[in-house]
């Protein structure tokens, strides 16, 4: 998409990338583990995501498990291993984010992954939203040196979080990108880019389908204690994704209108004056 505004695609599988690519996504985070709020994809999946990406950025999810982002010496070990594979398939950028158990960035483990990620961008993901203090999370993610911070504004949604995003958009003031994310889609994207201010904005853009399968043992359930539906299947759906980018396209025309008007008001501001300052040197 072109404009200043952008949108990544949250995607759970190379088919979802691809999808989103056909939608017009401007980049997609490949997770696994959706249910769990997506883990590191396999080698394949990144191997293959890459290849078939031509026209939008790929990302990856480096987090080798669910749940929280207190991770152990193994575990970064194990994203340090995960990082170095990504930037090897050429990932345009990797997505993690750690935390101490007092719930403050966890600064010596998130140094150890920034020195392996080479020249890829860097999203601190939405660990940003179990921080203590966010403001202050902020300010240490800046000077980490990463890119940008997905977050719901620290709310169950973006919507909800629509007066922290706000702050964070204002208090980031273009030192780094602030990426609402969490139940943000085209019926509510304008609001919230013109809410808060935020120039990128993340969701899955996903529909539902039933499964081909056509024999099925209702009996057994491969997701143990996660409920999921094994008889569907949920793919980026390319319409979803194109209706998004349309919203904020308009918006950035109509920005781009507006800026204008207001170039060519001052410009004519600025000539009225210059001509009363000559006025003036004429009374001499």
């Amino acid at each position: 998409m072109s404009g200043k505004s952008k949108i990544e695609i949250c995607a759970n599988s190379v088919e979802s990338a691809v999808k989103a690519q056909e939608g017009g996504a401007y980049r997609v985070e490949l997770c696994a583990g959706i249910p769990e709020g997506g883990t590191t994809p396999s080698f394949g999946e990144m191997r293959m995501a890459r290849q078939l990406l031509q026209e939008t950025k790929l990302h990856v999810i480096i987090r080798p498990r669910g749940g929280d982002f207190l991770y152990s010496q193994l575990e970064q070990e194990i994203m340090l291993h995960d990082i170095k594979v990504a930037r090897q398939l050429g990932a345009d950028g990797v997505v993690f984010g750690c935390l101490t158990a007092e719930g403050n960035v966890d600064i010596p483990a998130m140094k150890k992954l920034m020195n392996a990620v080479g020249d890829m961008n860097v999203t601190f993901h939405r660990a940003f939203d179990m921080c203590r203090d966010p403001k202050e999370a902020l300010e240490q993610i800046i000077e980490l040196g990463c890119t940008r911070i997905l977050t719901s504004g620290l709310e169950p949604n973006a919507v909800t979080g629509i007066p922290m995003l706000k702050e964070l958009v204002e208090q980031a003031d273009g030192r780094i990108i602030i990426m609402p994310g969490c139940g943000v889609n085209p019926s509510n994207i304008l609001q919230i880019a013109e809410e808060t201010g935020a120039t990128e904005f993340h969701f899955s853009g996903r529909s539902s389908y039933e499964s081909d399968m056509i024999y099925r043992n209702p009996k057994v359930s491969m997701g143990g204690t996660v409920k999921i539906e094994e008889y569907r299947k949920d793919v980026t759906d390319p319409a979803i994704v194109k209706e998004a980018v349309a919203v904020l396209a308009q918006k950035d025309e109509n920005d781009a209108i507006i800026e204008m008007k207001l170039k060519e008001k001052m410009g004519k501001s600025r000539k009225k004056k210059n001509e009363f300052d000559d006025d003036d040197d004429d009374l001499d």
